[in-house]
């Protein structure tokens, strides 16, 4: 396990340097092996996503496009009650988010702003090392609420059909068709649409490498849209001597099991604590075998313990970093929020593990990672909204603004049609 001490003002490159720099050429790696994959289906259609769906899942498809409405499943009461309670929350903590347009008058012109959800949505859920059914309530809960009206579900292919909870979660959301499709070739699809799958203005959900590449690289050349650039799941631990060791080690063994590229980082100002999460993590990997290769490289390889001097340089290396998650298990939590400048989802104290917003709280789970919170948001229901501005410009404040429209269009170079277009609207004298 790899333990820190340093002073925060002289080292703070160096974990930023050993995951971020990592992350990146993992990341450049896999998009040049998208980049086929993407240009195939961009011209083949159908006939290449056959070929590669062949290739990588194994499985062949006579078609793509499932509804949802004529396929029979069988879920337990257990399952039902769970998913239902979460999408009560998420719908209820996300309808709070919905904007209202206004309207306001500013020198006898009317300005406003009106809100317009996009057409249509693709929610991705993967289906290779994990199965994340929870992300369909997280993508598509908050696509509603917004009013986006054509919502397809994009999952790989299942030699046995697909999960049955997958299916019900359909049903019972009203998406109106399920796409066996994964991948880099997944989102390719819904990119530029083919002879069977509609086009998608939008697409949302977890993914691999290979996926997050594709979305990158899709949204750059403006074919859909997306929430942000992912990487590696992540979670930022600032905690105390009030901490609980045990308990600290298994938030960072929740983010290790996503997948071995996954990171942990524990700050603190307290050594005890440090020496007591090195041995409750080495105690859990040796007890806990599910996934063990996987979170253990997570662990020893991208994860780190790190000491530091006082609490203030904890919170300023965690804005440095900009994690997905930040946990804060200190005393008195909450009178720290206002030093969090950047992070994706923020869970105070010590009965806020990252597991409840993952499944229950009613927060989105799909956040910028990488630093991404930076400058990106949690998905939510203004992810799917376009924000429309108009003006009504009265007769009396284009005449009394026109001098200084000629001014400005002048300096510009643009006054024989941008100040004429005003110009001809004046009164003639």
């Amino acid at each position: 396990m790899k333990i820190r001490e340093f002073d925060f003002r002289n080292n703070r490159n160096w974990l930023a340097d050993s995951f971020f720099q990592k992350t990146k050429e993992d990341g450049d790696k896999a998009l040049e092996a998208v980049l086929p994959i993407i240009q195939k289906v961009k011209n083949e259609k159908d006939a290449g996503l056959r070929e590669l769906t062949k290739k990588f899942d194994g499985i062949d498809l006579d078609s793509f496009v499932l509804d949802p409405t004529q396929i029979s499943v069988t879920i337990s009461n257990e399952i039902r009650s769970a998913f239902l309670i979460a999408k009560e929350n998420i719908e209820f903590f996300h309808k709070q988010q919905v904007p209202k347009n206004w309207e306001i008058q500013k020198d006898q012109n009317t300005l406003g702003i009106y809100y317009s959800p996009v057409d249509s949505v693709a929610v991705y859920a993967p289906g290779g090392k994990a199965l994340y059914p929870s992300s369909v309530l997280m993508g598509v809960i908050p696509a509603k609420l917004a009013g986006v009206t054509d919502i397809q579900l994009v999952t790989p292919p299942h030699r046995d059909g697909l999960p049955n909870v997958l299916v019900w979660l359909a049903q019972e959301l009203g998406i109106q068709r399920i796409v066996t499709l994964g991948g880099a070739q997944a989102i390719a699809a819904v990119a530029f649409g083919t002879e069977t799958i509609p086009k998608s203005d939008f697409v949302v959900g977890p993914g691999n490498q290979y996926v997050a590449q594709a979305k990158s690289y899709l949204a750059g050349k403006g074919y859909i849209g997306i929430e942000s650039p992912a990487g590696p799941s992540e979670v930022f631990i600032i905690a105390d001597d009030s901490a609980n060791p045990e308990w600290v080690a298994c938030d960072m063994l929740s983010q290790a099991e996503h997948g071995e590229d996954s990171s942990a980082i524990l700050a603190t100002t307290s050594a005890r604590l440090i020496e007591k999460v090195s041995l409750a993590l080495d105690e859990a990997l040796s007890t806990r075998k599910g996934r063990i290769e996987m979170k253990s490289k997570a662990i020893y390889e991208n994860s780190c313990l790190c000491l530091f001097s006082e609490l203030s340089e904890c919170f300023a290396f965690s804005n440095f970093i900009a994690p997905e998650h930040l946990e804060i298990q200190i005393a008195n939590p909450k009178s720290y929020l206002s030093q969090i400048k950047h992070a994706g989802s923020v869970f105070l104290g010590p009965y806020s593990p990252v597991a409840m917003g993952d499944y229950i709280s009613g927060t989105n789970h799909v956040l910028p990672t990488a630093g991404g919170s930076r400058f990106y948001s949690s998905l939510g229901v203004e992810s799917f909204l376009k924000r429309i501005t108009y003006q009504e410009i009265s007769r009396d404040s284009l005449i009394e603004l026109y001098p200084h429209v000629k001014v400005m269009s002048e300096l510009e170079g643009l006054d024989e049609e941008h100040g004429t277009s005003v110009k001809v609207r004046l009164p003639k004298l």
